[in-house]
C-alpha cells in the first residue's frame, strides 16, 4: 500500500512537472506569434532581434518589437529597461519622427514593444538608422544600425503646416485590413516641437469623409470622425466602405475649439481635400 502511494506522488509531481514545462515552452512559443523578425542589430555583448507584423518595415506608422540576446549565452534578457531614438539621415540635415516609449510586453516574457513613424521613405541618398539604448543591472549598453524604411504602396502619412503655424503630422493605423462594412479607424496625431521632438497631439478631431473617385465620387454612411479617449494616446474613429476597391479618405484636422487647421469639406466643387488617405482593397 505504501509503495503504491509512494508511487502515485511520484507520478502526480512528474505530471505538474511536465504541464509547468509544457506551459514555459508554450508561453515562449506564443511570444513570437504573429510577427516576424525583419533585422538584427548587434553590439560586443548582445543581438537585438526586430520584428513586426509584416516583416519589414515601411513609410508611415510601424508596431515594432524586440527582444535582446546575450551573445555568449544565447539567452533572451527579461529585466531590461529599453528606449531608442530613430534619425533620418537626410543630404543636408538629420531629424527624428514621432515615436513611443519601449514597454514590456509581459512581466516574465522576453520582448518588447512600442511604435515608430516614419513621416518619409528613405531613398539613394538618404537613411533611417535606429539606435538602441538599454540596462541590465545598472549597466549601459547601446547599439546602432542602419535600417531599411521603403515608401508606402497608398499614401498613409500627411505631413503639413496647419493655419495656427504647426507642423503636423497624421497618419493611418487602422484598419490594416479593409473590408466591406464599418471598420473600426485608428489614427495618429502628432506635431514638431523640434527636429528631434514630435509629441502626441491631445483633444483635437481628425474628421473624415471617404469618397470613391472611379465611382462618381460617393461617399458612404455611418462614419464616425477620429477623437481621443486618453490624452497622449492615439485617434478612434468608424471608417464605412461600402464596396471594394479604390477609397481615397478625406481629412480635415480641427483642434480643440473646433477651428479647421487643415483640409477641406468636400462638395460638388470641391472633390478632394489637400490631406487624405489612400485605402484600396
Amino acid at each position: 500500500m505504501k509503495t503504491s502511494i509512494k508511487y502515485i506522488v511520484a507520478l502526480f509531481a512528474m505530471t505538474l512537472s511536465f504541464v509547468s514545462c509544457s506551459n514555459d515552452n508554450e508561453t515562449a512559443v506564443n511570444e513570437l506569434d504573429g510577427i516576424t523578425k525583419f533585422k538584427e542589430i548587434t553590439n560586443d555583448t548582445h543581438t537585438i532581434e526586430l520584428y513586426s507584423q509584416m516583416g519589414s518595415l515601411e513609410q508611415g506608422y510601424n508596431e515594432i518589437s524586440l527582444r535582446i540576446k546575450e551573445n555568449g549565452t544565447n539567452n533572451y534578457i527579461k529585466n531590461a529597461e529599453v528606449s531608442w531614438s530613430p534619425l533620418m539621415h537626410m543630404t543636408s540635415m538629420t531629424h527624428a519622427c514621432p515615436y513611443s516609449t519601449v514597454e514590456k510586453v509581459t512581466e516574465n516574457g522576453t520582448l518588447y514593444e512600442g511604435y515608430i513613424m516614419f513621416q518619409m521613405a528613405q531613398n539613394t541618398t538618404e537613411y533611417w538608422d535606429l539606435k538602441i539604448d538599454y540596462n541590465i543591472n545598472g549597466v549601459d549598453y547601446t547599439a546602432t544600425d542602419v535600417i531599411d524604411v521603403p515608401a508606402s504602396t497608398k499614401r498613409k502619412v500627411n505631413t503639413f503646416m496647419g493655419s495656427d503655424g504647426t507642423k503636423y503630422l497624421v497618419a493611418l493605423i487602422e484598419p490594416t485590413t479593409p473590408k466591406v462594412a464599418v471598420n473600426d479607424m485608428k489614427v495618429g496625431v502628432w506635431k514638431m516641437q523640434s527636429m528631434m521632438n514630435f509629441p502626441v497631439v491631445d483633444g483635437y478631431t481628425v474628421k473624415i469623409d471617404p469618397r470613391m473617385p472611379s465611382m462618381g465620387n460617393h461617399s458612404s454612411p455611418n462614419n464616425v470622425h477620429a477623437t481621443q479617449t486618453l490624452a497622449g494616446g492615439l485617434y478612434n474613429g468608424k471608417l464605412s466602405l461600402t464596396m471594394t476597391g479604390y477609397w481615397k479618405i478625406n481629412l480635415q484636422l480641427a483642434n480643440a475649439e473646433g477651428t479647421i487647421l487643415k483640409g477641406e469639406e468636400i462638395t460638388e466643387s470641391v472633390t478632394a481635400s489637400s490631406i487624405f488617405f489612400e485605402i484600396e482593397f
